[in-house]
């Protein structure tokens, strides 16, 4: 479980460095440049997404204590919860429909649900060391980003049509249905459906 753990560690230590090291990110962009820090910024972010990937993967074949045991109804309400974050996930990538624009950082919200639909279904510790990182991370940054706005550093997106909702709703549960029907057994080694 150690090399999930430090995955978990620098992915929030890397997505975290904007609202409490500010002054850290203008010095790296100041010595490297913008586009160098971006690039370096998404290598480590795609190190610690590996990291987390093959930590998780090592510690479900270790085997780990189960904190709890979900009722098997929490797997409908997590797949409904998981639509619904799909959906708001594509919509974050969308010129802004009323999905976006309600929800102000829909890609936040698609990974709230996505943690919290996951902690619905599985109770093993590592699990929950997983989802419960992720989620707390999508919180703080949600406060974060909340603050930004608050002092003019960020705005928030302007409504343009309704039928990015449309595309949202149609890619969203496409991307769904392919997930569950086979990308999530391809990607993670469990299939969704019995």
């Amino acid at each position: 479980m150690a090399l999930l753990v430090a995955g978990i560690i620098l992915f929030i230590a890397t997505h975290l460095v904007r609202p409490f090291a500010p002054g850290l990110r203008a010095g790296l962009i100041a010595r490297l440049g913008k586009p160098a820090f971006m690039a370096l910024h998404g290598i480590v972010s795609l190190i610690s997404l590996f990291m987390m990937a093959y930590g998780f993967v090592l510690a479900r074949d270790g085997g780990g204590e189960m904190l709890y045991y979900p009722p098997v109804f929490m797997a409908h309400i997590a797949l409904t919860l998981m639509l619904i974050s799909t959906i708001c996930l594509v919509s974050a990538f969308m010129p802004a429909g009323y999905i976006r624009s309600k929800l102000k950082f829909p890609a936040l919200v698609a990974i709230k649900l996505w943690a919290f639909a996951h902690l619905l279904a599985n109770g093993e510790s590592y699990s929950v060391l997983l989802f419960v990182a992720i989620l707390a991370w999508a919180v703080i940054l949600r406060i974060s980003l909340k603050k930004r706005i608050a002092a003019g550093e960020a705005t928030l997106p302007v409504f343009v049509s309704a039928r990015y909702d449309v595309i949202s709703v149609i890619v969203g549960a496409l991307l769904y249905a392919a997930i569950v029907l086979k990308l999530h057994e391809w990607l993670i080694g469990i299939r969704v459906l019995p």
